[in-house]
């Protein structure tokens, strides 16, 4: 069976899943570029229908595993995970298994927003177009992005240049064209690090209208923007008892307990400011 088909299948079975369910469930043993170890022990789930927010101080290994979800690493040739990343039951490390396909599915935003030189409407649509689909391209790329909540600000200049928005508009558009292609699970990293505090406060806003179409995770540096926003929190540390500096993960829970009542003294150390 193609990976398309298994994907397919896979889909249909997840849509009659309850919310709770995990979209995502990533356990990874070790992350090397090279022989450079730059994660370790990172297991966590993503649960669906939910915002799971990744934090940790530089150089933990967060976007390096959120990145390993779709395997946007693979682009970097010397990139190699051991473990598995299950996406609805299926490893997305197999060896049959399409990273594009897997990108059709698991969508990313990065932390510049990279909208292309072309027009708004373009920008929207080029996934689509990339994936060959069939259907009413200018539906989509309207309901992209009224779900992006962009709409009502560009409706009338679709064919202007992406570049000429904001930035805020620019990260919009962005989520646009990542959830135009109607993916199960939008990883976001660090969307909204080149904002201002109106544009940031627009996609977290933005997100919380997200999950509930999409699954959401999210890597930030802003403890408060996790609090607001992720219902799991995940915490990455930084090992560097043999001289390097190798990320792994924590503790992970829910938002809530993990600010309020963390099970690590590792977690509360970081929440508490004695490093960052």
């Amino acid at each position: 069976m193609s990976m398309e088909m298994e994907m397919n299948k896979l889909e249909a079975t997840a849509a009659q899943q309850a919310a709770g369910d995990v979209a995502i469930g990533a356990n990874i043993d070790k992350i090397y570029y090279g022989d450079f170890l730059a994660v370790r022990d990172a297991a966590v789930d993503i649960e669906k229908g939910k915002i799971t927010g990744f934090i940790g101080p530089s150089g933990c290994g967060k976007s390096t595993v959120l990145r390993s979800l779709n395997r946007m690493n693979d682009l970097i040739p010397i990139f190699r995970l051991e473990g598995h990343v299950h996406f609805l039951g299926q490893d997305v490390y197999g060896k049959n298994v399409d990273p594009v396909v897997v990108r059709r599915h698991i969508g990313m935003v990065f932390q510049q927003p990279n909208p292309f030189s072309m027009s708004i409407f373009e920008n929207v649509a080029f996934g689509l177009r990339l994936n060959g689909f069939k259907g009413d391209i200018s539906g989509r790329v309207e309901k992209a992005l009224r779900r992006a909540a962009l709409w009502n600000e560009v409706k009338d200049k679709l064919k202007q240049n992406g570049l000429s928005l904001s930035g805020g508009q620019q990260q919009r558009l962005c989520i646009a064209r990542a959830i135009a292609t109607e993916p199960t699970v939008l990883l976001m990293d660090e969307p909204c690090s080149a904002l201002d505090p109106i544009a940031t406060r627009q996609i977290e806003e933005l997100m919380l209208q997200l999950k509930k179409d999409y699954t959401v995770a999210i890597v930030t540096h802003n403890m408060q923007q996790a609090i607001r926003v992720a219902d799991k929190t995940a915490f990455f540390s930084v090992d560097m008892t043999q001289g390097g500096r190798t990320g792994f993960l924590v503790e992970v829970g829910d938002t809530k307990q993990v600010f309020e009542n963390p099970k690590e003294n590792l977690t509360k150390e970081y929440l508490s400011g004695e490093f960052s």
